[in-house]
Formats: structure tokens, sequence, C-alpha cells
């Protein structure tokens, strides 16, 4: 039985590889990516944007034909699902050509197909046996624990990005304190120092 469940997992493993991107997008710069599409093919664009800036970016999906299918402006995060209807490549672009000094991490998920069932147990014709219950137990289990850390991992990027942020402006701020405290210190030594000092007395040309 243990040999069995190990079979199903490592297929499983196998079928559950999904499109999962997460990718710079510099100031005034544009990123687009391309897949191949069967007509009547179900499909889910779900995009986020981790760090930069106001969090914001521009979408645009098309089909081969250059149609329009999806089109946000200045999004953080969105979830776009669609049929496509004719077989060819789509298009998704991320542009943040309107920002012209905020570097952005953007994550995207292309998922192109429903998910296939598990190997075995989709075409069942009988009663599910308790192992093959306890496999598609597991299943669900394991889809649930990947969503779930693909949500801590982006949680992970923007509390570490802005801590990192926040450690930069510490740094400076203290340089800040550090010079104004040594500039003010050697301005009170130097007063103190011309208070101190026994001038000379002036003694006129005869």
């Amino acid at each position: 039985m243990r040999f069995w469940i190990i079979i199903l997992l490592v297929e499983f493993c196998q079928i559950c590889i999904a499109t999962e991107l997460t990718f710079e997008l510099p100031d005034s710069a544009k990123e687009c990516f391309h897949e191949e599409i069967k007509a009547n093919t179900s499909c889910t664009l779900e995009y986020q944007v981790v760090t930069g800036g106001q969090y914001d970016v521009d979408v645009v999906l098309e089909d081969p034909k250059g149609n329009v299918l999806y089109k946000q402006v200045r999004m953080q995060f969105d979830t776009h699902t669609f049929i496509a209807q004719v077989h060819g490549i789509y298009k998704v672009c991320f542009s943040n050509e309107f920002s012209t000094f905020s570097h952005k991490l953007v994550y995207m998920d292309f998922q192109v197909g429903d998910e296939q069932p598990l190997p075995g147990i989709g075409d069942h014709a009988t009663v599910l046996t308790q192992m093959e219950s306890s496999t598609q137990e597991i299943h669900k289990a394991l889809n649930t624990m990947l969503d779930y850390q693909t949500h801590h991992r982006l949680r992970e990027a923007q509390g570490r990005k802005r801590a990192e942020e926040l450690n930069e402006r510490v740094l400076w701020w203290s340089i800040m304190e550090t010079l104004a405290v040594l500039t003010i210190a050697f301005g009170q030594v130097f007063v103190l120092k011309n208070f101190f000092t026994e001038k000379k007395p002036y003694a006129p040309y005869k």
C-alpha cells in the first residue's frame, strides 16, 4: 500500500508543475511573455506587484490576432480567467513605462488548462477505495499547501523589501546625525578656543 501511495504522489508532483514567474521590472521598461494555447482551453492569469513604487503596473493580454482580452492600468494585483477562442500564441505584457525611477518586482502565475485528476481516479467507475480516497485528500491538501506557500513567500518578499528600505533610511539618518554632531562639536571647540585665547595688545607704530 505504501508503495502505491508513493507512486501516486510522484505522478501528482509531475502533474502539478505550474508556470510561475517572479521577475524584475525596471523603471520605464516593458516585459512580455508568450504562451501557445489550444482553442477552447480554460486559462487563468494571476499577478501581483511584490515591491516597488506604489505597487502598481500596467497589464495587457492579447490573443494571436492582436485582440485585447484583458487590460488594466496601474493595478497592484488581479486574477483573470478566460477561454481561448483560437489556437496560437497568446501574449501578456507588464509595463512600468509610466514610472521613471521605481524598480519593481512582479509575480505572475499563468495556468493553462484545468488541473488533471490523479492517475486512475478521474475515470474511476467504481467506489473509491480507502487508499484512493486518502490519496485524493492528500492531493487537495498539497494544493492548499502550495497556495499558502506562495502567499507567504510573497508576503515575506514584501516584508524583506520594506525592512531593507527602512534599514537604508536609518543608516542615512544616522550618518547625517553623526555629521551634524561632529560639526557642532568642532564648532564649539573653535568658539571656546577663541574665548580663552590671549590676544596680543595692539601696538601702534611711532
